[in-house]
């Protein structure tokens, strides 16, 4: 299989031509392996060398062969080491088991071939650790990919991979995939298992699943890997029917509301981004949806301050139980100096605080579900700008505290928030394209559970509009 064509297909096309003899596995690996080979030396998308071997997997699984890779964060695999980004896991801690949902990908037929970049414990809204150096988006080598899920997303935007795992506990899933003109659904909270290692990371803001370049994949994928596994605190109800029937079906006529004003941050809106909003909207009416303007009563300083509380408490926990695992001392030799102040902030935080950001997160979730009592989706930027310059979000800056690392980030990922404090389903789809000729991501929100809604008019949009013409400068064939 020449490396061109393994990089026209999509994951499903793939698990397609495997099953159906048209091409083996092996040869799948293959263009797989020489593809991965050729964008690493320009994007630095991977962490260590791409494996020899791809991870054993089900053959038989929906996805049997199809090539994958696994970010360096949260998820991990039997004796692969994992770095989460940062220079104070040394060469990695090696785990002697999957996390659950790797056993799902690994049933699900997925064959991992490497692990991916991620900022140093994914506190980032790009990838550039000083551990790893920075990864590159592939539409501008000059630009980040987004983050954290920020090497996933470049290999996927190359070609290199058709699906790569991610996880999003601020919009690290819709953030990348906004930067890289990808498909990023974070599902609601407790579709996908977080298990073993934990149960609400990040006090519930954090979610795992992947990017794609295709809605069907992203439909057929979480067929394949939803619902809890014993232990978990969530157990959501299955979709009256599959995922991906859903996108084949299309969508039933909805109530949009339309904002493009950030609900977090201090970030103002790029005009190209509000441009590519109101286009969509304008679609939207065109397809017979109802579209208006509106948006959820967030208190925005109330609620930075509580998403504070959270990362920087996960933070000083997750240095400091490392640190003593490792019988390593957290400093500016092995941590970077942004995570360095969050964590110094966490530890200052007292259990009052936890339950006073609770309160808010609490405040929040009520008063978007009414929200969405009146409406079906919301339709925002994915961020408040396409991308950022490299260099731009440096988490290594001395200069910043704690609070001020938080606004650099949420200056820039200002939309993305809100559904990972409420739990909420979003998914971030490539429907606008700057004058440069880079992807904008377009965003859209919906109720608790009803990730059908969005697969659905998803579904509808790459077919009325369409991504899959576009090549960025770094691709594959």
């Amino acid at each position: 299989m020449r490396v061109d064509e393994y990089a026209a297909h999509d994951a499903t096309g793939l698990a397609e031509l495997i099953r159906n003899g048209a091409v083996s596995a092996g040869e799948v690996h293959a263009a797989a392996a020489a593809a991965l080979d050729a964008v690493q030396p320009k994007l630095n998308a991977l962490v260590d060398k791409r494996f020899t071997e791809p991870l054993a997997h089900n053959a038989d699984g929906p996805f049997g062969g199809v090539p994958f890779a696994i970010k360096d964060l949260i998820i991990h695999a039997a004796g692969v080491p994992q770095r989460a980004g940062s220079r104070l896991l040394g060469d990695g801690v090696t785990m002697p088991e999957d996390t659950y949902l790797m056993a799902r990908f690994r049933a699900a037929g997925l064959a991992t071939m490497g692990v991916t970049a991620t900022p140093e414990l994914g506190f980032n809204a790009n990838t550039e650790p000083v551990a790893n150096g920075s990864t590159r988006n592939p539409w501008d080598t000059e630009r980040s990919p987004g983050g954290s899920s920020g090497g996933s997303a470049a290999l996927v935007a190359s070609g290199a991979l058709p699906v790569a795992s991610a996880s999003d506990g601020g919009g690290s899933i819709r953030i990348p995939a906004g930067c890289c003109g990808l498909v990023g659904l974070k599902p609601t909270r407790g579709r996908t298992t977080v298990g073993p290692d934990y149960a609400d990371p990040l006090l519930g803001l954090g979610i795992e699943f992947a990017l794609t370049r295709t809605v069907r994949d992203c439909a057929a994928l979480l067929d394949a890997v939803h619902g809890a596994e014993p232990g978990d605190r969530y157990l959501l109800p299955a979709p009256a029917r599959s995922f991906a029937e859903e996108v084949r079906a299309g969508s039933p006529r909805l109530r949009v509301a339309v904002s493009t004003t950030p609900s977090s941050g201090p970030g103002v809106t790029d005009p190209q981004c509000v441009d590519a909003v109101r286009r969509v909207a304008d679609r939207l009416e065109s397809m017979g949806h109802v579209v208006v303007e509106a948006a959820p009563v967030v208190d925005a300083e109330q609620f930075d301050a509580a998403n504070l509380v959270a990362w920087c408490s996960f933070l000083a926990d997750g240095v400091d139980t490392l640190a003593a695992a490792l019988g390593v001392t957290p400093g500016p030799d092995t941590l970077e100096a942004t995570t360095l102040a969050c964590a110094d902030h966490g530890r200052t935080l007292r259990a009052s605080d936890l339950y006073a950001a609770d309160r808010v997160f609490n405040a929040t979730t009520r008063a978007v579900a009414r929200f969405f009592t009146e409406h079906d989706v919301l339709l925002t930027p994915t961020a408040c700008a396409p991308n950022t310059p490299l260099g731009h979000l440096n988490a290594n800056d001395p200069t910043l505290d704690a609070r001020g690392w938080y606004e650099r980030i949420f200056s820039f990922a200002g939309f993305t928030a809100v559904a990972n404090v409420t739990g909420m389903p979003a998914i971030s789809l490539p429907l606008g394209w700057s004058t440069e000729g880079w992807p904008i991501g377009v965003q859209f929100g919906t109720g608790l559970g009803r990730e059908s809604v969005l697969l659905a008019l998803a579904g509808d949009l790459e077919r009325a509009i369409g991504w899959a013409d576009r090549r960025p400068a770094v691709r594959v064939g």
